[in-house]
């Protein structure tokens, strides 16, 4: 039975909560105040077996992305389970800088699957630690915001806090 801690943080964007294993990496988080919408990121096979409410090691990161220093967020440790295509999706997300959008065809190419659009979206629909992954600063090719499991108005604060000069944040 692996533990795991949880700690909901007042954000401008509305509460924040993560989960955290026990080796402080962040398993799962969301725009939410609900321990149950976050851990139901995470397949249930590799769902810890016991969640403590407690400070979690990211809290820190999280206050600082909202006071600008916007890249402390992406030197957290995360943990997530997926194929080997979602590994190198994850692994590609956190390479694109604060401030830079990537489209889904951008990023199925930054993927080294450049056909593989649909995949790339499933990459970021299946990106647990949100934030710490940063699936935000991924937009349809029209550049408006498609879709966000914490709802298209967090997308849109996140980008425009990132100061992401696009033009149809819509």
């Amino acid at each position: 039975m692996t533990d795991a801690t949880i700690q909901t943080l007042d954000t401008p964007d509305g509460p924040f909560t993560v989960l955290e294993d026990a080796e402080g990496r962040v398993l799962a988080s969301g725009w939410t105040d609900q321990a149950d919408r976050v851990l139901a990121r995470i397949a249930e096979r590799y769902r810890p077996g016991r969640v403590l409410d407690g400070r979690v090691a990211s809290a820190d990161a999280v206050d600082a992305f909202y006071a600008g220093e916007l890249e402390h967020a992406m030197q957290v440790p995360v943990r997530q389970a997926g194929t080997e295509l979602f590994a190198e999706g994850w692994r590609q997300l956190r390479n694109i800088p604060a401030g830079s959008v990537l489209t889904y065809r951008e990023f199925a190419a930054a993927m080294g699957r450049p056909d593989a659009v649909r995949a790339a979206a499933s990459v970021c629909a299946r990106n647990a630690p949100a934030l710490f992954v940063p699936c935000h600063r991924v937009l349809r090719s029209d550049g408006t915001l498609g879709g966000f499991a914490w709802g298209l108005d967090v997308k849109r604060s996140l980008l425009e806090r990132e100061s992401v000069g696009t033009t149809a944040l819509v």
